[in-house]
């Protein structure tokens, strides 16, 4: 989405946070280079099928001059622990900068609505797309190439829900703690911290680190009953729902 106005500065980052894949980076050194703010949190289903496009963009288009920074700003208490975060970042194969935002300074700074958002600011760091949750990957990447002065095809959608013509039904709302119930959705995660296991619908899946677990995964938009039983030693923090096709 494009603001309203072009007078929107990108806010320096604050001093004493702990960053990720590099040493510190000051936004007042990125000027002539575009930037894209990522806010997100490994807690998130929406950040981690967000996640996917956002490194292909780093892989793209880093050579050419732009710069990607993640900024992790937990949801969940599991992620609040920045040792957490950095074992996140390892294990999900980010390579761009990542910020640490545990007490949301950063968040606060841009009044962020929610997980995941997008800023992309120009060379002169001036705010010219953003964009709320997950989607508009495409005009996201094109907002990306027209500062870049490149043209090429942008990343084919990942999942049948993320193409823009497909038709997506509303999910259930997540649900927090160990929801076990009724639900409608493309697939169901939960939000896990600890070490042990779960049981979903009688299977059991292997908990091992903090995290978004997709503990059930539909072909298409689905109605099921969810019987979700935590075993010794893990916490379920919530139960989250993402979004599948009608009609596939």
């Amino acid at each position: 989405m494009r603001p309203g106005i072009d007078t929107i500065v990108a806010p320096p980052f604050p001093r004493g946070l702990e960053w990720v894949n590099v040493a510190m980076l000051r936004l007042d050194q990125q000027l002539g280079r575009p930037v894209l703010v990522e806010f997100w949190d490994f807690c998130r289903p929406n950040s981690l099928r967000t996640l996917p496009y956002v490194k292909a963009w780093h892989e793209r288009y880093a050579a050419a001059g732009l710069r990607v920074i993640g900024v992790h700003s937990p949801g969940f208490e599991p992620s609040r622990d920045n040792a957490a975060a950095r074992a996140a970042v390892a294990r999900l194969g980010v390579e761009h900068p990542v910020l640490l935002d545990p007490e949301l300074e950063v968040w606060n700074l841009y009044e962020n609505l929610g997980w995941p958002a997008r800023y992309l600011f120009d060379q002169r760091l001036t705010l010219v797309d953003y964009h709320y949750g997950e989607g508009a990957y495409a005009e996201t990447e094109r907002a990306i190439q027209e500062l870049l002065g490149i043209e090429r095809d942008v990343v084919a959608p990942l999942r049948p829900e993320d193409d823009p013509d497909a038709l997506i039904a509303a999910q259930t709302a997540d649900q927090p703690g160990a929801y076990s119930g009724p639900y409608e959705a493309g697939a169901v995660w939960a939000v896990l911290d600890g070490r042990g296991e779960v049981v979903v619908n009688g299977r059991p899946v292997a908990v091992e680190h903090p995290g978004a677990y997709p503990i059930v995964v539909h072909e298409r938009h689905t109605e099921r009953v969810l019987d979700l039983r935590v075993g010794a030693g893990v916490t379920c923090h919530a139960v989250c729902f993402t979004p599948g096709v009608v009609g596939v």
